[in-house]
C-alpha cells in the first residue's frame, strides 16, 4: 500500500507503518497544495503564489525546491519532479477527502435510485472520515480555502442526506433530534429546515413545525432581506392545511400484490458503475405516469457497446418496487439479420401473462388487444431490449399509465410519440477506471495505475471494451497491465485484441453496420480516412461525390455510429467518430480500392482548399500568400460558403484543428500539391491570430511531402513562409537559409513575384540584424520586381519597409517619402490594413521629428483599425509601440497597461515567445520600480531558459544584475 493522507482534520501522513503529523507549517501548506491538485503538475510559481501571494521572497524558487526535497524524504517516489514544478502521484482513495467525495457521490446516487440501505451505508462511512475541520492545521492559502469550502459544502450535503434517510425510514423522533442540532449549526440552510419541519409534523408537532419556518423567515429578513424559497413556502402552506400527502411513506406491506407476479428481468449487473444522470433520468421518466394517462415510455439509445442494456436492467431493478405486478423482458433482436416480429413477441407476452395454447388469438391485432386488456390496471414494467425501429415497439405498448415501458436501441427511435429519449455516452474517465478496477482487482490497478489509465483510454471509455479488457486480464493473473496496454497501443490491431470468449467489440460494430443503407456504410468507411478530429457534416458530400449527403449523415447519426458534438464558433454542427468506431472505419477504408480512396481524398481536399482560399480572401491581404494559380475548384457547399463570406475569421477559428489535420493527412498520403497549397493558404489566418506554432507545423509537414515528390514550386513557397516564422522566433540564421533556398527555387520556376517575396524576407533579416545597407539593397531589388509584376499590395508594404530602414538610418526625409507613397497606394487599393501598418510606421517618423502628439495619434488610429479587423498580432505590436512611447514620456502606468495587454494577447494565442519578449521589455522599460521590473524579467528569464535561448538569457541576467546594484 502506498502513502496515504488525511486532511479532514489535522494533516496526517501514513508512511506504511503509522500515521504521522508534519511539523512545519510551510511543509503542510506545500503538501496541501499538491494534494489538492493530485496527479497534476503544480508549477513552482503556483506554489509560491499560494504560500506568499504577491510578495514572494527573493529566494522563492530555492525555498519551494527545499520544501519539496524535505517532503520527498517522507513521500518517496510519490512526489515527482516534472517541469515546471512537481506532481504528487496518489490514488483518490488514498486521500481521505478523495474517498469522502467518492462515498458521498455513491451515496447520493444510491439514494436517487431508491437504494436507501446502500445510500445510508456509504454516507455514514463518508461522515465517519471527518476528524475535525478540513485542513484544520494547514495555513490558509487561496487554493486551500477554496477546497475547504467545497468539502464543507459536500459534508453538509451528506448530513442532510443522512437526515433524510432517517426520515424516510419513519424514525421521525430521531430525525427531529438530529436535525435540531444541524439547524443550530447551519441556520440558513433551507433543506435542513424543510426536513425538520417534516419530521416534527409527522410526530404530530404541527405548531413546532410552523415555528421552524417562522424562525427562518425572520432570520432571512434580518440578515439577507429575502423570504424563504418557494418550495419552503409551499411546505409551510401544506402544513397549515394538514395536507394528507405529507404523511410518511407507506410500508411495503401496504402494497397490493398479485398471486403470480412476473419476474423476467435478467440479473442486475454485479459490477455496475453508477451513471447518476442517465439513471436518474430513466427513473424519473418511469415515475412520470398517471393511472388514467398513457404509459411512460423511456428509450435509451447509444452507440454499440456503450452499456445501454446494463443501464436499463439496473434501472429496471431499481424501480421494481413501483411495478409490484411484475416485469416483462423481451429481446427484440433489432441488430440481427431478422429482427423479431411484433406478432411473435406478443405471443411471448401473453404466455408470460398466463395465456397458453388455444387461448392465444391469431394475428398481431388480436394479440395486441388481448395484451392491452390483461395489462390494464396492472402495475407492470415492460423492458424491450435492442429495438430496431418504432414499428417493432408500438404493438407491444400497454394502454394505461399503471405500466411503464423501457426500451434500448442503437438507433434514435424519434418517431415514437410521447417517449422520453435518453442518449447514453461513454463512461467518464473515473468511472471507466472504477469499472476496470472492479473486474481486475484494486491491487493490480494500484500497482500499475498509469497502465490502467492507458488501457481505459485505449478503450475509448467504452464499457464493452473495458469489460473485455478486464476479462482478459482477469483470466491472465500473471499478466502485468503493461502487457495489455502495449497491445492496445497499436490502433491497427486494437479491435483484434478487444475480444474475450463470445464478446467482441468488432462483432458488436458489425451488427450496427450491417443494418445501414449502402451509401451510409460506404460513407462510414470513407470517414476512416480522416483522422480523429471533429468534422463538419458537409465533408460527406465530397467524400461520396454527391451534392447533398444530408440523408446519409442522418442515417449515421440515427444509428449512433457518428456523434453530434455540438456547434462550433461558425455555427456549424460538428461530428465525431468514437475512437474504436474510427479504428473500425479505418479497416473499412483499407478494404476500398486505392483509386477510390485517393479520389475521395482529392475531392475533399480540393473543397477544403477552395473554402480556405475564400476565407483568406476575406482577411487583410497577406504578404506571404503564394502566387495565385489556376486549377480545378470544387463546388462549395452553399451553407458553408455563406458562413465563410459572413465571418471568415470565425470560420477559420472553427476549422483551425481540422485544417491542420487536413494538411498533415495530405502530406502523409503523398498528395503534395494539396498539402503545400493548403498550408500556404492558411498563412493569412495564422499570421493574424499569431498562431506561429500552427504555421510552422503545417509548413514542415507539407515541406516533407513536396521534397519527397520533387515539387520545387511548393518547396519555394513553403520555405518563404517558414522564413517569416523564423524571423518571428528570432531564428535568423535559419531564416536566411530558408529565404535563400526559396529565392533560388522561385527563380528556377520563373515565379518572379515569389522571388521578390524571398528577397524581401532577406531584407527583413538584415534589418533586424542591423545591417541596414544590405537590407536597403535587398528591399529595393524586391520592390523593382514587385513593380514589374504589378502586385500593388506588396508594393505598398515594401515601400513601408524601405521607410523603416530609412528611419533606422536617421534619414527622416527619405522615410517620409517612402511612407507617403505607401499610404497613397494603400488608400487607392482601399486596403485599410495596409494603411494601419503605414500609420504605425509614421508614428516613428513623427517621433523622430519631435512631434509626440502626432506620433500618439498615428498609433491610436492604427490600433483602432487593427482592432476592427480583429488582427491580434498587429494589435499586440501596436500596443508595444504605444508602450514604448509612453515609457519615453515617463508614463509608467500606461506603459505597463499597453505592454501587459500585448503580452496577454500573445499568451492567449499560444505565442509564448512574443509573450516573453513583452515581459522582458517591461522589465527594461521600468527600471525605477525595481520590484516590478525583477518580476517581469524573471517571467521572461524562465521562458528563455526553458527554450534554450542563451542570448536572451544573457541579456536578461545582465539587466537583473544592473537592477541589483
Amino acid at each position: 500500500m502506498g502513502v496515504r493522507f488525511r486532511l479532514l482534520g489535522p494533516m496526517e501522513v501514513h508512511d506504511g507503518s503509522d500515521w504521522r503529523r508534519i511539523g512545519a507549517a510551510k511543509w503542510r501548506a506545500v503538501l496541501a497544495v499538491l494534494l489538492t491538485e493530485a496527479n497534476r503538475v503544480v508549477s513552482v510559481d503556483r506554489i509560491a503564489a499560494e504560500l506568499w501571494g504577491d510578495a514572494p521572497p527573493s529566494t522563492v524558487a530555492n525555498q519551494v525546491h527545499g520544501y519539496a526535497a524535505r517532503l520527498r524524504k517522507l513521500l518517496g517516489g510519490s512526489l515527482v519532479t516534472q517541469a515546471p514544478g512537481y506532481r504528487l502521484v496518489v490514488a483518490a482513495e488514498d486521500i481521505d477527502f478523495g474517498r469522502f467525495a467518492a462515498l458521498a457521490e455513491h451515496g447520493r446516487a444510491s439514494l436517487r435510485a431508491g437504494r436507501v440501505d446502500a445510500a445510508a451505508a456509504a454516507l455514514a462511512e463518508a461522515r465517519a472520515l471527518w476528524r475535525g475541520a478540513a485542513f484544520e492545521d494547514v495555513p490558509v492559502t487561496p487554493m486551500v480555502e477554496a477546497e475547504r469550502a467545497r468539502l464543507d459544502e459536500l459534508r453538509e450535503g451528506v448530513l442532510e442526506d443522512l437526515a433524510e434517510i432517517t426520515l424516510r425510514r419513519g424514525d421521525h423522533a430521531a430525525a427531529a433530534a438530529e436535525l435540531a442540532d444541524l439547524v443550530a449549526e447551519h441556520p440558513l440552510r433551507e433543506r435542513l429546515r424543510e426536513l425538520r419541519m417534516l419530521a416534527l409534523y409527522r410526530q404530530g408537532r404541527q405548531a413546532e413545525a410552523l415555528a421552524v419556518y417562522d424562525d427562518l423567515r425572520a432570520l432571512l429578513a434580518e440578515e439577507l432581506g429575502i423570504d424563504p424559497s418557494p418550495p419552503l413556502r409551499e411546505l409551510h402552506e401544506r402544513i397549515l392545511r394538514a395536507d394528507p400527502a405529507l404523511a410518511g411513506p407507506r410500508q411495503d406491506g401496504d402494497l397490493a400484490g398479485h398471486a403470480l407476479p412476473v419476474r423476467q428481468l435478467p440479473p442486475d449487473v454485479p459490477d455496475f458503475i453508477d451513471r447518476a444522470e442517465p439513471l436518474q433520468a430513466v427513473v424519473d421518466g418511469l415515475s412520470s405516469g398517471t393511472d388514467d394517462g398513457p404509459p411512460p415510455v423511456v428509450v435509451v439509445a447509444g452507440a454499440p457497446g456503450v452499456g445501454k442494456s446494463s443501464l436499463v436492467v439496473h434501472a429496471a431493478h431499481a424501480v421494481s418496487a413501483r411495478f409490484p405486478d411484475g416485469q416483462l423482458y423481451l429481446d427484440l433482436e433489432g441488430t440481427s439479420e431478422q429482427p423479431r416480429s411484433p406478432e411473435v413477441m406478443l405471443a411471448e407476452m401473453l404466455s408470460a401473462l398466463g395465456v397458453i395454447g388455444g387461448g392465444v388469438p391469431h394475428g398481431p391485432h388480436a394479440r395486441a388487444s388481448l395484451c392491452r386488456s390483461l395489462l390494464a390496471g396492472r402495475r407492470m414494467l415492460l423492458v424491450l431490449d435492442d429495438a430496431a425501429h418504432a414499428g417493432q415497439i408500438r404493438p407491444l405498448l400497454p394502454a394505461t399509465g399503471t405500466c411503464g415501458v423501457l426500451v434500448t436501441s442503437r438507433r434514435r427511435v424519434t418517431d415514437l410519440p410521447g417517449a422520453r429519449h435518453i442518449e447514453l455516452d461513454v463512461l467518464q474517465p473515473w468511472a471507466a477506471r472504477e469499472l476496470l478496477t472492479t473486474i481486475v482487482g484494486a491491487a493490480r490497478v494500484r500497482t500499475e495505475p498509469e497502465q490502467a489509465e492507458e488501457i481505459v483510454r485505449s478503450c475509448g471509455y467504452l464499457p464493452l471494451a473495458i469489460r473485455i479488457s478486464g476479462g482478459r486480464l482477469a483470466g491472465r493473473a500473471g499478466w502485468p497491465l503493461r502487457e495489455l496496454r502495449e497491445r492496445l497501443a497499436d490502433e491497427s490491431r486494437r479491435l483484434g485484441e478487444l475480444r474475450v470468449g463470445e464478446l467482441s467489440v468488432r462483432a458488436s460494430f458489425e451488427l450496427s453496420l450491417r443494418a445501414l443503407p449502402a451509401a451510409a456504410a460506404r460513407a462510414f468507411a470513407l470517414l476512416g480516412l480522416l483522422g480523429p478530429q471533429t468534422l463538419p457534416g458537409w465533408v460527406l458530400g465530397p467524400l461520396l461525390d454527391e451534392p447533398d449527403a444530408d440523408e446519409t449523415l442522418d442515417a449515421l447519426v440515427d444509428a449512433n455510429l457518428i456523434r453530434l458534438t455540438g456547434a462550433d464558433a461558425a455555427g456549424q454542427p460538428r461530428y465525431r467518430l468514437h475512437d474504436l468506431l474510427r479504428a473500425y472505419a479505418v479497416e473499412g477504408a483499407a478494404a476500398l480500392p486505392a483509386g477510390t480512396r485517393r479520389a475521395a481524398m482529392t475531392r475533399l481536399l480540393t473543397t477544403w482548399l477552395h473554402l480556405a482560399e475564400s476565407a483568406a480572401a476575406g482577411l487583410p491581404p497577406s504578404l506571404f500568400r503564394p502566387t495565385p494559380v489556376g486549377g480545378p475548384r470544387a463546388p462549395l457547399p452553399p451553407d458553408v460558403a455563406r458562413r465563410v463570406r459572413a465571418d471568415p475569421l470565425a470560420w477559420f477559428d472553427a476549422e483551425r484543428v481540422t485544417l491542420a489535420a487536413m494538411v498533415a493527412l495530405a502530406a502523409d498520403r503523398g498528395m503534395d500539391e494539396q498539402a503545400w497549397r493548403l498550408a500556404a493558404t492558411l498563412i493569412a489566418y495564422h499570421d493574424q491570430r499569431c498562431l506561429h506554432e500552427d504555421w510552422q507545423r503545417a509548413h514542415l509537414a507539407a515541406l516533407r511531402a513536396v521534397r519527397r515528390a520533387g515539387n520545387p514550386l511548393g518547396e519555394a513557397a513553403l520555405l518563404c513562409g517558414l522564413g517569416q516564422v523564423r524571423i518571428y522566433r528570432d531564428a535568423l540564421d535559419a531564416a536566411v537559409r530558408d529565404f535563400s533556398r526559396s529565392r533560388l527555387l522561385y527563380a528556377e520556376s520563373g515565379d518572379r513575384r515569389g522571388e521578390a517575396m524571398a528577397i524581401a524576407g532577406l531584407a527583413t533579416v538584415h534589418r533586424v540584424r542591423g545591417d541596414l545597407p544590405r537590407a536597403r539593397d535587398h528591399a529595393r531589388r524586391a520592390l523593382d520586381i514587385v513593380v514589374e509584376t504589378g502586385d500593388r499590395h506588396i508594393e505598398a508594404q515594401l515601400r513601408n519597409g524601405l521607410a523603416r530602414i530609412a528611419l533606422a538610418q536617421g534619414n527622416l526625409d527619405e522615410a517620409g517619402q517612402w511612407l507617403d507613397q505607401a499610404i497613397a497606394i494603400a488608400e487607392g487599393l482601399g486596403d485599410i490594413h495596409r494603411q494601419a501598418v503605414v500609420l504605425r510606421e509614421m508614428s516613428e517618423l513623427h517621433r523622430g521629428n519631435d512631434n509626440p502628439g502626432a506620433a500618439f495619434d498615428a498609433l491610436r488610429a492604427a490600433l483602432r483599425i487593427f482592432e476592427s479587423l480583429r488582427d491580434e498580432r498587429c494589435v499586440a505590436h501596436t500596443l508595444i509601440a504605444l508602450g514604448r512611447h509612453h515609457a519615453e514620456h515617463g508614463d509608467a502606468p500606461r506603459t505597463i497597461d499597453a505592454i501587459t495587454r500585448a503580452a496577454v494577447i500573445f499568451r492567449d494565442s499560444g505565442d509564448h515567445f512574443e509573450e516573453a519578449k513583452c515581459w522582458q521589455l517591461l522589465g527594461e522599460l521600468n527600471p525605477r520600480d525595481r520590484t516590478s521590473a525583477r518580476v517581469h524579467l524573471n517571467h521572461a528569464l524562465r521562458f528563455w531558459q526553458a527554450s534554450g535561448m542563451d542570448d536572451r538569457v544573457t541579456e536578461v541576467r545582465a539587466t537583473l544584475a544592473r537592477l541589483g546594484r
